[in-house]
C-alpha cells in the first residue's frame, strides 16, 4: 500500500500544481465583484460584460480567423510534405529534411519572432511598403510554426499504412490522385485531424511570435490581454479564459478519443492478418 501511495501522492501534487490556477480562474469568473482575492457570491455578471466588450470580441474574432486559416493552410502543406517525406528512399535525405522541418519547433519563439519581423520589414522596405505588418505576416508566421506539428502528426500514420494500398487502387483503375484521396487519405485521417487540432490550439495560444509580426490594424487576443496587464485586467477576461479553457479541453478529449479508436482499429487489423 505504501509503495502505491507515494506515486499517487506525487501525481496528485503535480495535478494540483498544474490545474490549481485554472480552478481559481474558473471560480473567479463567477465572482459577483471585480476582486481577484475575495469571492462575493455567484454571478454571471462577467459573462454578460464579455458580450458588451467590443475590443475583446474583435480580438477574439481576429484570433479565431487567424487560427482557423493558418491551421487549414498548415494542414494542407504539412500533409503534402509528410507524403513527400514518407516517399523518400534515401534515409540520409529523409533525416536531413526532418531535421530542418523540426527547427521551427525546437527554436526559441522569441528568436523565431524577431527573425520573422526582420524578414517582413526587409521585404516591406524592398517593395516600398511601410505598413507591411498585419494579417498576412501573422498568417505566414503561424503557418510556419504549425507545419512541424502537422507533419509529425501525419507522418506516423503514413508509416503505419500499407505501402501497396495505393498501387492496388491504381491496379483497380484509380489514378494516382484518386488513389490518394480514396485510399490513403481515409487511413491517415486521424493523424490529419490531430494535426489540425494541435495547429489550431497552438495558433490560438501564441503570443511571442504574434507580438513581433502583428500590426496595429490586426491584433490577436493574447496581445490585447497583454496590453491590459499594464493597467488592470478586466474581470470579463476570466470569463473568456474559462470559455477558451473548456473549448481546448473538449478538443483535446476528442483528439485522445480519436487516437484511441485509431489504435484499436490498427490492433484489430493486425489480429485479422
Amino acid at each position: 500500500m505504501k509503495k502505491k501511495a507515494l506515486p499517487n501522492l506525487y501525481i496528485a501534487l503535480i495535478m494540483l500544481f498544474l490545474y490549481a490556477p485554472m480552478a481559481v480562474m474558473i471560480v473567479m469568473s463567477f465572482n459577483g465583484t471585480s476582486s481577484t482575492s475575495v469571492l462575493s457570491g455567484f454571478s454571471l455578471k462577467w459573462y454578460g460584460e464579455l458580450l458588451n466588450d467590443r475590443v475583446t470580441l474583435q480580438a477574439l474574432s481576429n484570433t479565431l480567423i487567424l487560427a482557423i486559416t493558418s491551421s487549414i493552410l498548415a494542414l494542407i502543406i504539412g500533409t503534402l510534405a509528410a507524403v513527400g517525406i514518407n516517399a523518400m528512399r534515401k534515409k540520409w535525405v529523409k533525416n536531413a529534411v526532418l531535421t530542418v522541418t523540426n527547427i521551427p519547433m525546437m527554436n526559441p519563439e522569441i528568436v523565431t519572432g524577431v527573425s520573422m519581423m526582420l524578414l517582413f520589414v526587409f521585404v516591406g522596405h524592398m517593395v516600398s511598403s511601410r505598413d507591411v505588418l498585419g494579417f498576412p505576416t501573422l498568417l505566414i508566421a503561424h503557418v510556419t510554426f504549425n507545419l512541424p506539428y502537422v507533419i509529425l502528426s501525419v507522418l506516423p500514420k503514413l508509416k503505419q499504412t500499407d505501402k501497396h494500398l495505393g498501387e492496388a487502387a491504381q491496379d483497380l483503375g484509380c489514378t494516382p490522385l484518386s488513389a490518394f484521396f480514396k485510399v490513403i487519405l481515409p487511413n491517415i485521417s486521424s493523424g490529419i485531424i490531430t494535426g489540425f487540432i494541435m495547429a489550431f490550439t497552438l495558433s490560438l495560444d501564441d503570443f511571442i511570435i504574434s507580438y513581433f509580426v502583428s500590426g496595429p490594424k490586426f491584433q490577436t487576443l493574447p496581445i490585447v490581454i497583454f496590453s491590459m496587464t499594464k493597467k488592470k485586467v478586466k474581470p470579463d477576461m476570466y470569463a473568456l479564459s474559462t470559455l477558451i479553457f473548456v473549448t481546448v479541453l473538449v478538443l483535446l478529449i476528442i483528439m485522445n478519443v480519436m487516437q484511441a479508436r485509431a489504435e484499436k482499429k490498427q490492433k484489430a487489423i493486425k489480429q485479422v492478418k
